[in-house]
């Protein structure tokens, strides 16, 4: 609900601070003091967009700061979750500023900036304004449907049921399009895919092949110099020349042995040395051996150089290495199955796609004979409701009728027919309703509806009375009053019949000091309703417009305590 309600420098109004009530709050005012600047400048803090020329006169900027008090499960609690913002003990402070140059104007939810279509969102859960311009929203399929469904708790849960097998359905319905305008591209796709399986396979690869034929032209491109340095070092361990490294170390050793026979110091570096002799014959034995198996082949390098020729025109096509190339070619054989078992992959898809179909349709049918007996559940109370304030024999159906295609919302078409007079076929509402009846069908729907748990907290009824008069006024009160029961109203009327329902009354008046107009706001107290009350049945106050005013008053009070049910 709205708790607080402060403006600055809007229109008319230089500041204003407001406390509601719950129940039902009335705003009146003579004609002009400003009671639609108020409502305009809510509007502006649940979304609505705002121009400079509301900035007050002589003024740089405009503000507006609502608080409101938020409910456990509220859809604004969900709405505010998802754009991470935090509630402070069930707080929520929206503040709205617009400045004279356009320039760093601001919204902000409990200190977080947002977006203005964040903010009408967060506006739409919190407030339902109903006013003129907002009748004619009664007429869209949409709020047809919210109206039907929201009177009956186990449509959600159905139609939440249907929307899941439909979404399912229609993708797979999706799925097969995709295929069959693929298969008209298959069979010069399938050609394609054959070669490149043909060539890939012909080629035989092996895994890690490109780096063994790397090392190994490497080492056949080497070969001069691969033998030259092999008998060099051969040469140089274990050569002919007396000069060769280990008939040297021989030498030492033997020098060395003779030496122990006078001196042992040496012994452990003849130990040494008889290991590293022992470690340069095993290395010349090693080189000795691969001297004798290597063998150069003119051949056997030109075969190996047009493998590493083939592979490398495969990788330029299929990937840059040869475990990328078999990758490539499970691809294709994996797309080449898919499109010869193109017949058996649609007709499963097909078997699937039917079966989907029967359950959403089934689904639908449960949706729809839900549907249908809320819409008459509903028909019924509007119409009640509608007759109330002043339409004796109008008639009011919602229809639902079966559709002949399925969509995301069910199997079904919703509508509104209505008949103000005897003797009148039912039409549709938007094609034969006037301003007037279309205000009280609207104000009838609301009542029958202000209980939803997922409505708005707080109602707004922006001079709906207009035209009002007489047994149908004092019906629209009792209307009003029996919503403020549900949610907090907030209601602007010149009609007394409905101020004397108030449970807040606040007045707004206008006054100027011969420079400047100003409007005040002001909550009355029970002396000041009943005067202006009193001024607002009579147009004067006197005694005997004092003592109406109080017969209404507790009038009102007798009618607020009747148990109300919707």
């Amino acid at each position: 609900m709205l708790k607080n309600l402060s403006v600055w420098n809007f229109a008319l109004i230089e500041h204003a601070d407001l406390e509601f009530g719950e129940g039902l709050n009335i705003l009146t005012g003579e004609t002009g003091a400003g009671k639609s600047i108020l409502i305009d400048a809510l509007s502006a803090v649940l979304g609505q967009r705002i121009g400079t020329n509301l900035i007050r006169t002589g003024c740089e900027n405009l503000r507006v700061e609502a608080v409101f008090l938020l409910e456990e499960n509220s859809n604004a609690r969900k709405i505010l979750s998802e754009l991470g913002i935090d509630i402070d003990e069930d707080t929520l402070i929206i503040s709205r500023r617009i400045n004279l140059n356009g320039k760093n104007n601001s919204i902000t939810a409990n200190g977080f900036h947002v977006t203005l279509t964040a903010l009408k969102k967060i506006g739409a859960a919190l407030v339902d304004i109903h006013g003129q311009n907002e009748n004619l929203s009664i007429l869209r399929e949409e709020n047809i449907y919210s109206l039907i469904d929201s009177a009956d708790k186990k449509i959600s849960g159905v139609l939440q049921d249907y929307q899941k097998i439909f979404y399912s359905w229609s993708s797979q319905v999706k799925n097969l399009e995709e295929k069959r305008r693929a298969m008209a591209e298959s069979e010069q796709r399938l050609d394609m895919l054959r070669w490149q399986e043909q060539e890939i396979l012909q080629a035989d690869l092996k895994p890690n092949e490109d780096e063994e034929l790397e090392n190994e032209l490497r080492r056949l491109s080497n070969a001069e110099k691969i033998s030259a340095h092999v008998a060099e070092s051969c040469e140089l361990l274990n050569g002919d020349s007396e000069f060769n490294i280990l008939t040297a170390l021989a030498k030492v050793e033997k020098n060395l042995n003779d030496v122990a026979k006078y001196d042992l110091k040496l012994n452990p570096a003849l130990k040494l040395l008889e290991e590293a002799v022992i470690s340069l014959q095993e290395v010349y034995g090693e080189i000795r051996s691969y001297a004798d198996i290597f063998e150069f082949s003119p051949e056997t390098l030109d075969a190996l150089q047009n493998r590493m020729e083939t592979i490398y025109q495969l990788k330029r096509k299929y990937g840059d290495s040869v475990e990328k190339i078999l990758a490539h070619l499970q691809k294709v054989r994996a797309e080449i199955s898919a499109i010869e078992n193109f017949d058996s992959d649609v007709s499963n898809l097909q078997k699937l796609i039917s079966t989907l179909e029967t359950q959403t349709k089934s689904r639908a049918a449960n949706l729809f004979e839900l549907r249908k007996t809320s819409a008459e559940k509903i028909s019924v109370a509007v119409e009640r409701e509608i007759r109330r304030l002043g339409m004796k024999k109008a008639q009011f159906v919602v229809t639902v009728d079966a559709a002949k295609n399925l969509t995301s919302n069910g199997g079904d078409t919703a509508n509104i027919l209505f008949s103000a007079n005897v003797g009148e076929d039912l039409k549709s509402l938007s094609k034969v309703v006037s301003g007037g009846e279309l205000s009280r069908i609207a104000l009838a729907i609301k009542t029958v509806s202000a209980g939803r748990a997922d409505s708005a907290g707080t109602m707004v009824f922006d001079e709906i009375d207009a035209g009002l008069g007489g047994t149908t006024a004092k019906v629209v009160a009792e209307c009003i009053a029996k919503v403020s029961k549900y949610k907090q109203v907030l209601c602007v009327t010149h009609l007394a019949q409905i101020a004397c329902m108030a449970d807040t009354h606040i007045q707004i008046s206008k006054s100027d000091d011969g420079n400047r107009t100003v409007t005040q706001v002001k909550i009355l107290d029970d002396k000041s309703r009943v005067s202006e009350i009193a001024r607002m049945a009579s147009g004067v106050e006197n005694e005997v417009s004092v003592k109406n005013s109080k017969a209404m008053i507790l009038d009102a009070k007798k009618i607020k305590l009747q148990p109300q049910n919707l």
